[in-house]
């Protein structure tokens, strides 16, 4: 597994802070506990953008938006579009 520098909760500038909640805001609730944490319980897959607070910011809050529970499909139906595509992209998230 590859390492990646990451910066912990306790370590985080106001600026990553910031990204985190808003990430926490956006993500369904399903999504509140990791399934792999991090030492300070962070998502792995979250803390490895947490060198670049603005990335982090932009991406997750992309998926945030693509899961919004006010759009027309399911959560269902998203969820088995994100299956078929990490199948098909021979991803294990």
């Amino acid at each position: 597994m590859t390492w990646i520098k990451t910066i912990p909760i306790a370590e985080a500038d106001a600026s990553l802070l910031q990204a985190f909640e808003l990430q926490r805001t956006l993500y369904p609730q399903e999504y509140a506990q990791p399934v792999h944490p991090t030492g300070d319980g962070t998502a792995g897959i979250i803390a490895s953008h947490s060198l670049i607070p603005e990335a982090l910011r932009h991406a997750f809050a992309t998926f945030g938006s693509l899961m919004s529970p006010t759009l027309p499909l399911t959560r269902e139906q998203h969820e088995m579009i994100a299956t078929v595509v990490s199948v098909t992209n021979r991803c294990r998230y």
